[in-house]
């Protein structure tokens, strides 16, 4: 009889800083980069994380949203968006 197999999703999270809020650790880049001779503009660092997460795709998206909006990021100062594919089985 055959299993049922878990699905196994790969989540990529970006976070960024809102416009609003300064970003002193890309003004430090753009400063280091015009020096360099490579002069650019509008420089902002952020984060990204991948995880991988495992169960139904409802749930999933329920769970990653939860934990991208709550443990990943400060929602009063950083958006965060996010990616979910499902990954392929690696042959046992």
């Amino acid at each position: 009889m055959p299993q049922d197999k878990v699905k196994h999703y790969q989540a990529k999270v970006f976070v960024t800083l809102k416009p609003s809020i300064l970003d002193p650790q890309g003004r430090t880049v753009e400063r280091s980069l015009s020096h360099l001779g490579q002069p650019v503009s509008g420089v902002r660092v952020g984060k990204y994380i991948e995880l991988v997460l495992e169960g139904e795709r409802g749930e999933v998206e329920s769970r990653l949203k939860d934990i991208a909006e709550n443990v990943l990021s400060n929602p009063v100062m950083e958006n965060v968006r996010w990616e979910l594919e499902e990954q392929a089985l690696e042959p046992a």
